[in-house]
Parts: C-alpha cells; structure tokens; sequence
C-alpha cells in the first residue's frame, strides 16, 4: 500500500467509524415506515416502496391522514394503542391492507410518532410458531436450572437455532480490551466453526455497539437489499434527518451487508446480552439465504437473551462470591499479623510474605514502607519497583491491576518474565506505603478469525478508493507477549479488602498515638498543678509573712522589698490562675470535664455577683447593671456558672475605659435563659471574632496578664451545661457575650 493509500485509508477507517448509522435516511424493504402528526394523525414522512406495496404514491400521502392509506378501522386501532401505557412495548397490531397482512410496531421518539408496517411472515417453518408458548416455558425452565455458565450459552445456542432455523447462532463475548471472544455455537455441518475464536473490535464499532446497548434485538432478513428512502428525506419540522435508532426496519451499513455476504451469510439476527446496564455480548445468528424470522419468533428469542442476561450476571455474581470465601483465610491470617505487629500495619505484612503471594496466587511481590522496600518471589529491581510506584502514584488510584502492564506503563517492558502484570494498592499517606503483587508473562497464542491488524482492506471502484470488509475469517494465530494470566474479581476484592483492612488498623493505631498523647499531657498537667500549687501556696504565705515585717508598721520599713513582695504575690496569684485554667483546659480537650447542677434562682446568683464584681467596677469609675426577669430558675453548677459570669464581667469591666457601662441581663427565651454581659468598651475587630474562644487567643493590647484561655474554658463550660456562647462585637462601642443555659423544668421547680 502507499503512502497516499495509507492516509486514505486511515481517513476512510475514521469516517466509517462515524457514519451516521442511526440516521440512514432508508429502511429494508421488508415493510414501510411512516411518522405521524399528533393527535391528528396525519402523515409527514413515509417510505418510498409504499408505491409497490399499497399502490399510493408518497406525494399523495404526504399531509394526508392515515386513515387514506390504512382505512378507519385500522386506525382507530393505532389510537387504541397509543392510550395503552408502555404501547411501544406491546405486541403488534394486524392489519390487512390490499391483499397484503402486516404487522404494526409503534413507538415515540425525539417528539416524532413512527409507525411501521412490517410484511407478516405466512408458514414460517423451522418450529411452529402455534407452540412457541409451551416451547419457550420449558426453555426458560431449563435455563433457570443450569449450574454453568456454559451450559447455559449452549442450551441458549441450540435452542434459538431449532427454532428459528438459521445455519449459525452463536453467543459472541466483548473482552475488556474491546475484541470479541465466540463462546459457545451451533452451526449446520455446511458452515464454517467459528467457537472459540477472537474478533478485532473493528468488527464492531462503538456505535452500533451503543445501538446493541439500547436495542435488545435487530434483524436483516437479507443483506442484498437495496435501501429504501424515505419521502421527504429529511424531518419538515427540524429539517434533519429522522433519528431510526428504535425502528426494526431501519437500513443498516453497506459495509456491514459486505461483511455479512463475505461471512458467507445473506440473512442475520442479533440479540443483545446486558449486564448491569452494560452491553456483555450478542446472540448472532446467520443464514445462507435470506430468511425473514416472524415477529412473535423474534419476541421469543428477545425473551431468552433477557433471561439468559439476567442468568449470566447472577452466576457470575455467584462466581465472585466464590473467589471472595477462598480468600477469607488468607486476609484473616493477614488482619491478624498487621494487629499483632508491634510496629506498623506494613510490618506485619512483611512478616507473612507467604500469605500475600497465596492470597492473590503472585509470583512475587514487594512492599513499600517509607524509606525501607521488601521484596518476596520474583520481583523487579529496586529501582524498577520505585519508579513504577512513583507512576502508580501520580495515576491516582488507590487500587491499580493490569494483566499487560508495558501496554500502560512502557518501561515494564524490560521485565516482562517478573511482572507483565501487577496487582498494586496503597494507603493515602505523606509517607510512601504499598504492595504491589507480579506475576510473569504467559506465552500463548490465540486465534483470531483472520488479520486482526486489518480489519478492513481498500480497493478502487469507480467512485475511487473505498473500504472493503475483510474477505478472510481464516483462523490467524498470533503469539501474545508481555501478558501474565488476568487478575479475577476475587484478586480485585482481596487488594481492597486487604487496603480497607490496613486503612483501620493504621487509623486505628494513630488515634491510639493520638490518645495516648492526649492522656500523657493530661497526667502532666495533672502532676504539675498539683506539684506546683503547695510551693506557690507556701511562696504565698512566706510573701505574706515578709510584707508584714516590711511594711510601714513593722521593725523594718523598706519600701523597695515591700514592693518586690507585692509583685510575688500577685505572680504566685497569677501562677495559681494558669494553673487551675490549664488543668480545666485539659479536661475540656479530653472531653472529661464535669459540672455538678443543681437548682439555681437566677436574682440570687445576680445578688451575689453584684457584691462580688461591683467594687471592680468602681475602681474604674464604671457602672455595672445586673437585671433579671422575675422568677428565673436554672438548673446549673453555681461554681462554674460563677466562674462564666466572673469572666465575661471582669473582661467587660477590663476592657471598659473609665465612665462606661457593663450590664448584666437574663431573660427567659423558649426553653432557654438567656444572658448577656453588654459593654460600652474598645469592641472586638471583625477579623478577631471568629478567633475569641480559641485556645490561647488574647486580646494583647490593654491585657498583658491575659493567658488566653478564659474564654475558652468559658465556652466549655457553657456547653457542658448544654448551651452556648456568641459574641457580638462593633469597634468603638463595644461588645456583647451572650450564652444560654437550659431552664429549669416545671416539674422540677
């Protein structure tokens, strides 16, 4: 071939690839199409053998009701149907229209009603279509009570042939690669075996495969038709071409006819074979010479290809299953070595390299922990496993197999007799962490049915080059290189089960660190408070004693050393502070903090706040307000209610210039008490709200003793009583805290 020829026939192989096979603008001619105007039911297209089949001309129908061209009985009957639900799904309707039957198939599609009217097949013989109920019950029968997967296909094969006659039926399989694999097949002596053998995907294209997905059966009576157009060629409400991808008669490729007459068969029908929505296989079947299978036969043989998929994807359900149980042992010896490890979840792995390699039936296999790599059976270089690791973890995906890994991934073609497929999973962690199982290229041939690197071949006509479906079906060996055996469903489920498995315990293990941590701080803080309160109360005393000696009433005036002594006590009184909030943040953080409720007259909490908290108030020149509604009660720890109220007033009164106002409210809201603590001070910048009741968050300026957690530990308090804190805050005229704690019942009052 030559270069020009080359790139003629990759721009042919292109465009064949996207011919408009759902817009044929023809049918077979083994009936008429027409659509139909709604609810008039009037003609707007119709097939062009409407001349030699009911003697009318398409330029007379066009525009004209139905009932000119079928009569007003029959078409009252297609309105009957239309009412019905789901009518494109019911049996046909009969007509008989001069002199010749026909059956109706309707159905709606992109807002147009089509119609055809097929040729009824009169004395169809291979199976006599009166018993087909009674064949077809026991069929099904059948089918329900294979135990095999094969069984089935070959109960399937003879059965469809022996009734409806064609030289082949055979069930075609699509490979995850896209070729095609027959599986199973029943063929006259006269054609020529085609089980076992593999298809290119080319056969096939994407489309008509899309148009297999939708459609469970399609039928060429035969393939030496000449298309028949439709009348006007195009939709006159959108002026394109009209969508046939649901009609039984729709034209279909030339190509395809070719390849069928160079098969050797003039007549053809195909049953879709679905699993979960995906198109698994085909039923095909091929005749030497024309044969128009009737509907009701057709309707049976979808039937069978409907039960026959629900059956496949039930026993291979069922396989899977059984992949699943035998990997249970292993993955328990597994999950136990990863508890058991003192380490890490991957250490314990290491420990039973043995176990990895059976679970998954490897020739070798490598595990990744951070810096450290081992490797067990017939693995790859070091070097070779990180790089491939590295490519691993740029894909993405947390569990990757591939049974032609130099397919994806070129640089494993340099070690295909170690790994020429890999298993791999990991965990999503900073640290590099990973199994990866090998297993070594499988030397084989397959079968294909002729060439698969030429699907198609060119030749000249008069219209200049043109593709040509394959002429030789042949059986063509080719010897597979650089392909380990597949990886099955169960080596799929047993590397996630195992990554899920090694997820927890790792998760596991960091929240046991975490806790650990948590507790240890917890016992410091602990130890500390309670280590550091004696000497910081005896430092106390001792200043206490010495600010007496040092006074000016005492033996020895000196008012250097009586302020020196001032300032100790107010640190030690300070260190006591810190101490008592970082031990009540640790409680808070550990989720162990306790109050101790009991009934509380709000007044008189407020009475007792007001003797407390107002003389600070009057340092500062500052009037202070407490006001409660009448009546309010409460159920709360009256120790740490105080300790909240102490805070937020001692923070307002701080914050406060001289001369403002800090109120004090409570007020019943719903099953609430509400309180607020309102001042007149500096206010809060915007951007610092959000971060008020954060650990250690201290508002800097005008609060150099401020250790930050107040706040904190007021919120944790707050919600321990179940309520909560906001704050609203303006700058320049001030801030409002606001927090609830529950009302006390009317059944506890």
């Amino acid at each position: 071939m030559t270069p020009q020829n080359k790139d003629a026939f990759e721009d042919l192989l292109n465009n064949c690839a996207d011919e408009p096979i759902r817009f044929p603008g023809a049918i077979q001619p083994h009936g008429l199409l027409l659509t139909l105007s709604e609810p008039a039911l009037e003609i707007i297209q119709i097939s062009a053998n409407v001349e030699t089949l009911l003697a009318h001309t398409p330029q007379e129908l066009i525009g004209q009701p139905l009932h000119k061209l079928i009569g007003q009985a029959h078409t009252e009957a297609v309105r009957e149907a239309l009412v019905r639900p789901a009518f494109s799904d019911a049996g046909p309707l009969h007509f008989h229209i001069n002199g010749t039957a026909f059956e109706g198939l309707l159905h709606r599609y992109q807002g147009v009603l089509i119609l055809e009217l097929e040729i009824h097949v009169e004395n169809f013989q291979p199976r006599n279509v009166a018993g087909l109920k009674s064949n077809l019950g026991r069929l099904l029968q059948r089918l329900q009570v294979a135990t095999t997967l094969q069984e089935l296909y070959e109960v399937s094969v003879r059965e469809i042939q022996a009734m409806t006659g064609y030289d082949r039926v055979l069930i075609y399989r699509f490979e995850e690669e896209g070729h095609g694999q027959v599986i199973a097949e029943a063929s006259a002596p006269s054609m020529e075996l085609f089980n076992g053998l593999f298809f290119p995907a080319s056969d096939i294209p994407e489309q008509a495969r899309e148009l297999y997905r939708t459609n469970w059966l399609r039928i060429i009576p035969n393939a030496d038709y000449q298309p028949v157009p439709l009348v006007p060629k195009l939709r006159p409400d959108t002026q394109t071409p009209l969508d046939l991808s649901f009609a039984t008669l729709r034209s279909v490729s030339p190509i395809h006819c070719q390849y069928m007459k160079n098969m050797g068969v003039l007549s053809s029908m195909s049953i879709s074979l679905l699993k979960d929505d995906k198109l698994w296989g085909l039923i095909s079947c091929g005749n030497r010479q024309p044969l128009h299978v009737p509907h009701e036969l057709r309707s049976a043989c979808q039937t069978i290809g409907q039960v026959l998929s629900l059956q496949i994807s039930a026993m291979e359900s069922l396989e899977i299953n059984r992949q699943r149980e035998e990997k249970i042992d292993a993955l328990t010896l597994l999950n136990q070595a990863m508890i058991d490890s003192p380490q890490t979840v991957f250490d314990g792995l290491a420990g039973r390299p043995d176990v990895l390699m059976t679970l998954t039936a490897a020739g070798g296999v490598a595990i990744i922990e951070d810096k450290q790599l081992h490797r067990y059976g017939n693995c790859p270089q070091p070097q070779e496993i990180r790089a491939l690791y590295k490519w691993l973890q740029d894909r993405g995906e947390p569990v990757f197999s591939s049974h032609h890994l130099s397919a994806v991934y070129p640089p494993a073609a340099q070690y295909p007799q170690v790994a020429s497929g890999v298993l791999a999973m990991s965990l999503p962690k900073p640290v590099d962490n990973a199994v990866l199982w090998f297993r070594p290229e499988v030397k084989e041939s397959i079968n294909w049915s002729g060439d698969p690197r030429k699907p198609m071949d060119l030749e000249n006509s008069d219209a200049g080059l043109r593709l040509r479906p394959r002429t030789s079906f042949e059986i063509w060996k080719v010897e597979m290189a650089g392909i380990s055996t597949k990886w099955s469903q169960g080596d799929l489920f047993a590397a996630n089960d195992l990554r899920r498995s090694a997820l927890e315990h790792d998760l596991s293990r960091q929240v046991r660190r975490e806790q650990e941590a948590v507790r240890a701080r917890d016992e410091l803080v602990a130890v500390v408070s309670h280590d550091l309160r004696n000497p910081m109360t005896v430092i106390s005393m001792l200043c206490g004693m010495m600010q007496k000696t040092f006074s000016s009433d005492g033996p020895h005036t000196s008012r250097r050393i009586a302020t020196a002594l001032d300032t100790m006590q107010q640190a030690a009184g300070r260190m006591n502070t810190l101490l008592e909030d970082l031990l009540d943040t640790s409680k808070i953080d550990a989720g162990r903090y306790t109050i101790t409720p009991q009934k509380l007259d709000v007044g008189h909490m407020f009475e007792e706040a007001q003797s407390l908290l107002a003389p600070l108030a009057l340092d500062k020149d500052i009037s202070i307000s407490f006001e409660a509604d009448p009546d309010l009660r409460i159920h709360a720890d009256p120790e740490r209610l105080f300790q909240v109220l102490s805070n937020l007033i001692g923070n307002a009164i701080k914050f406060t210039p001289r001369q403002g106002k800090v109120g004090v409210r409570a007020k019943s809201v719903g099953d609430d008490i509400l309180f607020t603590v309102r001042d007149t001070g500096e206010g809060i910048p915007k951007e610092h709200l959000p971060h008020v009741f954060d650990r250690y968050w201290t508002a800097k300026d005008g609060n150099p003793t401020g250790t930050g957690l107040g706040l904190y530990i007021t919120q944790g308090i707050v919600e321990a009583h179940g309520g909560h804190i906001v704050v609203e805050s303006e700058l320049g005229k001030g801030s409002a805290f606001q927090f609830t704690v529950p009302a006390l019942a009317e059944s506890a009052l």
